[in-house]
């Protein structure tokens, strides 16, 4: 990666046209290709950019005052020219190869954490299986409450309306297994839309709002769920 710190104005040219004033702005050209535009502001959106594939072409043009232009085409045409007018810093850097941002809190990690503490769905819970196999693919947890009976429970990091469809597909086919009959329904999120919660009681299946931090054990040592 390449990053200017420079005195730059910016042009960009293609399906519409805009125009960056002359003023310090940071310019990113990425490994990749592409090339960002940053003002101290405006959080992590760039002013302006080009995404690859993109050449860029770097000339001096002698004028007034001795100016670098970066012309950066991408294949419909399109450019972003930049007039670097002062370069206040520059520098080279290789990143290496990015590993990715990995996610904290998704679903998988929420249905593994109620899968070993699911009593906290209820006093002499236990755990039958998690990813339990239907026709139209595998519920999260199946459970058995206190009294033996068969509990379903599908787990979302948000709680909307689909969901709750989702889960009452799910039961209306394990309701259907003499094995299992009669199958409750329990809907689990981090969050749960009112709509959903509306629907979800409607049809009877009880709605749980999980506590992420206290399940993980780094909020409170005796788990919360609420």
């Amino acid at each position: 990666m390449r990053i200017l710190v420079a005195r730059c104005t910016v042009d960009y040219v293609g399906r519409l046209t805009a125009h960056l004033p002359e003023s310090t702005r940071v310019i990113m050209l990425k490994a990749d290709g592409s090339v960002l535009i940053h003002s101290d502001g405006g959080s992590y959106k760039p002013l302006n950019w080009m995404s690859p594939p993109c050449v860029t072409r770097i000339a001096v043009s002698e004028g007034e005052d001795t100016v670098e232009v970066w012309t950066v085409e991408n294949k419909a045409g399109e450019q972003l020219v930049i007039s670097v007018h002062e370069v206040l810093h520059a520098s080279d850097h290789d990143l290496g190869v990015d590993p990715g941002l990995v996610k904290d809190g998704v679903e998988a990690h929420l249905q593994k954490l109620l899968a070993m503490h699911v009593q906290v769905l209820g006093e002499g819970w236990s755990l039958v299986r998690r990813e339990y196999p239907t026709a139209i693919g595998p519920v999260d947890l199946l459970c058995r409450d206190a009294g033996g009976r068969a509990v379903a429970v599908e787990i979302k990091r948000r709680g909307e309306i689909d969901g709750v469809e989702q889960l009452t597909r799910y039961l209306e086919l394990l309701n259907r297994d003499p094995l299992l009959a009669p199958v409750q329904g329990i809907f689990a999120a981090q969050e749960i839309k009112p709509q959903a919660r509306v629907l979800a009681e409607d049809r009877g299946i009880r709605c749980v709002v999980l506590d992420y931090d206290a399940l993980k054990g780094s909020d409170d040592p005796g788990l919360r769920l609420f």
